[in-house]
């Protein structure tokens, strides 16, 4: 039966997407597997990794009582998941496809057709793509696509940009679905164009445009280094998020293009191929808003183009945004702000440092984070465009900072005293050794899952920190008496004691690592008011008490 159905080509769901599916950890569906005889048989995938028939599935969880009630949104996530897999955008364009036009693309499962028609029902069509690009930009899918603009800076993008005017052009050579290119300037009025590499993300883009009223929009596919698919096209305001270290931009194809007017980029400069791209693009008196990664700044093959940016009054901010900001990584990213002059170009540019900042922080800057930098002050041999380079110079109060790092050291230090748990006496080295279970046996129990090589209690059987304390010990044990001191978690072995037990030594444990966190959070507070003070003092912002 699920052979004959899979060829039929109904959808086939992983563990994870059924731990999803009924509200439960991994380790959870594993265990079901085991020990229930009824539970699905594998249709498909690897032994490692199986999957199933979602119909199976789900009326397997209903006869257990498992399922949990999800809204028509999310099981139309669900069903796009199980039917297109790691091609959920090309999912997403058909079902789009289907709301715009009431037509059923070629592929598109009955179900997910059905299912589709049926949340079309109960919410606007507008609201439910909102919904589905929604769980898309929050899905660990994205880590799979080539490039997802994230929330934040899209966000900062929109706070730091001057308002769009109704009639003004918009331009995203790089649109990916369209998170920048839709999300500025007013829903109706602006003409909007893009272009992006990926047929089913420049599909996808353009649909939403029109099922959330930002016409008129149109959006074109194709290589917008190689193959620039509006060539003639000059816009009010280009914006672009464009693809990280991607040395396959097309230099050698390109060395002779009209677009490289301040300096042809070297393959390992890609990022600045496409600003000089969206700056061609960008109309007199015109504005374009570049994401860059933070190392652009500074990098020495780029030195040439920043030194244009800024001799022609070209670049006018340039924002570091927090660490985090961006989607995939915790790197640091900037804005870069260029103007095409009419007449004369901007004779110094905003320097704004959020860096220190959380991600989740208001972009509004303080005082001492924005800095006006006259452009001959960056046309050095570096032209180094690192906000916090030249915010930190004229704004540091190193006396009140090595004040304020003073005081927090004292006060940890203080703390600290109480942060070692009192212990009693025990009978004595090896007395919890007779009785033990391993952890190998554990996890075949379906009691621990191993997170990023960490095991992990899954049952209120299994107290996780008086697991961790254990292996710890049996870790510290380890580097005391053997040549090597890598320690084989599986292998190891914890004791065997009840749960209040477990809890209590479980507490121990606990207060032992919060103590040595307290002391390394310590240590590093010191470090940081050493080489503040060290640094004060050579340049003359601290003295030495008489």
């Amino acid at each position: 039966m699920s052979v004959d159905a899979h060829a039929a080509g109904e959808p086939l769901v992983t563990g994870a997407e059924i731990a999803r599916l009924a509200g439960v950890t991994r380790a959870a569906v594993s265990n079901w597997r085991r020990r229930h005889d009824d539970f699905p048989a594998p249709a498909g995938g690897r032994a490692n990794s199986p999957l199933f028939l979602l119909s199976e599935v789900r009326a397997w969880l209903a006869r257990q009582d498992k399922v949990q009630e999800v809204s028509a949104e999310a099981r139309l996530w669900q069903l796009i998941g199980a039917e297109y897999g790691d091609d959920v955008v090309q999912g997403l364009a058909a079902v789009a496809r289907l709301l715009a036009d009431g037509c059923p693309p070629p592929g598109l499962s009955p179900e997910l057709v059905d299912h589709t028609r049926r949340t079309a029902e109960l919410a606007p069509a507008a609201e439910v793509v909102a919904g589905l690009t929604e769980r898309f930009l929050d899905s660990s899918r994205r880590s799979g696509t080539d490039h997802i603009t994230s929330a934040r800076i899209v966000a900062a993008v929109r706070h730091f940009t001057e308002p769009v005017a109704p009639d003004a052009v918009l331009f995203d050579p790089a649109c990916g679905i369209g998170t920048l290119l839709l999300a500025l300037g007013p829903a109706s009025g602006p003409a909007r164009f893009g272009q992006e590499v990926d047929p089913a993300m420049a599909e996808f883009a353009a649909l939403r445009a029109g099922l959330t009223g930002r016409e008129p929009t149109r959006i074109r596919s194709g290589d917008s280094l190689r193959a620039d698919r509006w060539p003639e096209l000059t816009a009010d305001l280009v914006v672009c998020d464009p693809p990280v270290a991607w040395p396959d931009w097309g230099r050698e194809e390109l060395l002779l293009d009209g677009r490289w007017e301040l300096g042809i980029p070297s393959r390992a400069e890609g990022e600045l191929a496409w600003l000089q791209h969206a700056y061609a693009h960008t109309a007199p008196g015109g504005r374009t808003v570049v994401v860059m990664p933070a190392s652009v700044a500074y990098r020495k093959a780029g030195r040439r183009i920043r030194a244009e940016l800024v001799r022609r009054g070209i670049l006018t901010q340039v924002v570091g945004l927090p660490p985090g900001t961006a989607t995939g990584h915790s790197l640091p990213v900037h804005l870069w702000f260029l103007v095409r002059p009419v007449a004369e170009g901007a004779q110094a540019v905003r320097m704004v440092d959020l860096s220190a900042n959380r991600p989740e922080d208001p972009f509004d800057p303080q005082p001492a984070q924005v800095v006006e930098v006259p452009l001959i002050d960056l046309l050095d041999d570096v032209v180094d465009l690192t906000p916090a380079s030249h915010v930190a110079g004229v704004h540091r109060d190193y006396a009140a900072e090595y004040a304020a790092l003073r005081a927090a050291a004292l006060a940890r230090l203080a703390a600290l005293g109480d942060a070692l748990p009192p212990l009693a006496r025990g009978a004595g080295a090896g007395s919890l050794e007779s009785a033990s279970v391993g952890v190998a046996d554990l996890a075949r129990a379906g009691l621990v899952e191993f997170a990023e090589g960490s095991p992990v209690s899954t049952s209120d059987q299994l107290d996780t920190d008086f697991l961790h304390g254990f292996l710890l010990g049996a870790a510290a044990r380890r580097r005391a008496t053997a040549t090597t001191s890598r320690l084989d978690v599986r292998g190891a072995r914890v004791p065997q004691m009840p749960l209040p037990e477990q809890r209590r030594y479980g507490t121990a444990f606990r207060a032992l690592l919060a103590a040595e966190e307290a002391a390394r959070d310590l240590a590093a507070l010191y470090a940081d008011a050493a080489a503040l003070a060290r640094e004060a003092l050579a340049n003359g912002s601290l003295v030495p008490p008489e």
